[in-house]
């Protein structure tokens, strides 16, 4: 990949935004392209917290496994995001798994590499660490979540969470592009596919939500809110 068009692609990034443009191709010449493909793990638990990932292009999921050997989905990210984060809180190994969901590019940065950037630009530096505070905040809601609210209360925040994250407004109505099938979101909410298929259905039949295999719409995000689930 190209330097300037690494540029291009940083300078869109969130992350990225208040770095002046010699700042964005020092990154550019200090960050490595990489492909995966479906199903390819990026890093492993316990491999060495070294590197700062930046997905291009693909899903990449971050996941552990229980004691129990259950596989436990944490988040599943989109283009745009960034992962491996934590090895900023001096994580020396990973705690979790990074696995590609189909064709993935991503960029990679050394965490010194990373660190020293943080160290010259100080809102930068800000912007990091508002987003592993918010990462970190969303963790422990999701925590919350599992211990204080029923499977069916858990499927419909997911669906809120989704819509005020990465939904687009039209009117009233909220558009998610959401290529997650009823298993994944069944992982990510600790419940069974069934009880999602269940909920889903049921919040279409009251005319909430309406959905197919690549969107999700959600009619009045304030009335579903305010629904209640029949259990």
């Amino acid at each position: 990949m190209a330097v300037h068009d690494k540029i291009w692609y940083l300078e869109n990034l969130n992350l990225f935004k208040t770095l002046p443009k010699p700042a964005l191709q020092e990154v550019a010449q200090k960050t490595i392209m990489c492909h995966f493909f479906k199903d390819e793990f990026i890093y492993f638990s316990d491999d060495p917290s070294d590197t700062l990932y930046f997905l291009k292009e693909g899903k990449v999921k971050i996941a552990n496994y229980s004691e129990e050997g259950r596989e436990v989905i944490k988040t599943i990210l989109q283009p745009g995001e960034v992962f491996g984060e934590f090895s900023l809180l001096d994580e020396e190994r990973r705690a979790d798994f990074a696995q590609a969901l189909d064709q993935v590019k991503v960029c990679k940065m050394s965490k010194p590499n990373f660190q020293a950037l943080m160290e010259k630009h100080g809102q930068f530096s800000i912007r990091v660490n508002k987003l592993i505070g918010l990462r970190l905040k969303k963790l422990e809601r999701r925590l919350e979540s599992l211990f204080f609210k029923d499977a069916r209360s858990r499927v419909v925040e997911f669906i809120i969470d989704m819509a005020e994250e990465q939904g687009e407004k039209v009117g009233l109505e909220t558009m998610i592009k959401n290529s997650l099938t009823h298993q994944d979101i069944a992982n990510l909410t600790a419940t069974s596919r069934q009880t999602v298929t269940s909920v889903l259905n049921d919040l279409r039949s009251r005319n909430l939500i309406n959905f197919n295999r690549k969107q999700i719409l959600v009619r009045d995000l304030k009335t579903l809110r305010h629904a209640e689930v029949p259990a």
